[in-house]
């Protein structure tokens, strides 16, 4: 993995609203974390930005069979995010339902045109990771999701 991909993960994480977050492909893994309380800096320092911790582990190809492989549902454009078709209208999931592969799970809004986001599972919605009218960027988690 380049350090250009590892660079937009880490701004996709400083923007949302994700404390973990876990990337694997093939044989690596990146967990990034947002630390609770950063730590002490010396004077001066002026960033004013939170904290990461970033760390890549190479591990073997067999797993513990508890551990369950979290899935992200991410936004395939730049855009705003809406959880319901109009503002009187229930969102279209919520935490605890289970989506059905092709069901339509939010709408982004990009250049004045609605896009329906449909899933691309049969899943249950664990966690809405941005609030509505929220801007998204290409590639960031808006649903954690665990595959039925």
């Amino acid at each position: 993995m380049d350090l250009e991909k590892i660079e937009g993960l880490v701004k996709i994480i400083e923007n949302s609203s994700l404390k973990q977050f876990t990337y694997k492909d093939g044989d690596v893994k990146i967990t990034m974390s947002k630390l609770e309380h950063p730590p002490v800096v010396a004077a001066g320092n002026g960033f004013g930005q939170p904290y990461m911790a970033v760390t890549e582990s190479r591990e073997s190809a067999v797993q513990a069979p508890e551990e369950e492989e979290k899935l992200f549902i991410t936004s395939p454009i730049v855009g705003t995010f809406y959880s319901a078709s109009a503002p009187d209208v229930p969102a279209y999931v919520r935490v605890g339902d289970r989506v059905k592969r092709g069901q339509t799970v939010c709408i982004l809004e990009a250049m004045k045109l609605m896009n329906e986001i449909q899933c691309e599972w049969d899943c249950e919605i664990e966690a809405v990771l941005v609030s509505n009218e929220q801007k998204v960027e290409y590639g960031q988690p808006l649903f954690r999701v665990k595959r039925l």
